[in-house]
């Protein structure tokens, strides 16, 4: 049984669009990279990069789906063996989806939008 912890800066359904600018990153925990066994929501006192990669490092993040993030902090959390895909815009739902079937990508849009009378 392999636990893995995946962290998703929020802002309500969606991914913040600047990690910069997080206050409430979702953690989910699954098993074997299936099924979520736990979902908690960390309401940080203030958007700050250096205290939500302290956060990311304490609760023992595997992969961050995030919005832009500055080169410094990606390169960091690469560095601490943290999986990033960042550049991810959409509900945070359906990054998480992606990434349990494996078809999730750095800088995937995930909004679904009507051109001429289809969803796309």
């Amino acid at each position: 049984m392999t636990l893995h912890k995946i962290a998703i800066p929020i802002l309500g359904e969606e991914i913040v669009p600047r990690f910069d600018l997080t206050t409430e990153v979702i953690i989910l925990t699954t098993v074997n990279d299936s099924d979520i066994q736990d979902k908690k929501i960390i309401v940080l006192p203030r958007s700050s990069s250096d205290e939500l990669c302290h956060t990311l490092l304490a609760q023992d993040i595997n992969t961050l789906i995030c919005g832009a993030i500055e080169d410094e902090y990606y390169e960091f959390l690469k560095w601490k063996k943290i999986k990033v895909f960042d550049g991810v815009s959409g509900a945070w739902a359906s990054a998480f989806k992606r990434w349990q079937t494996q078809t999730l990508n750095p800088g995937d849009i995930l909004f679904t939008r009507m051109v001429e009378g289809n969803f796309i």
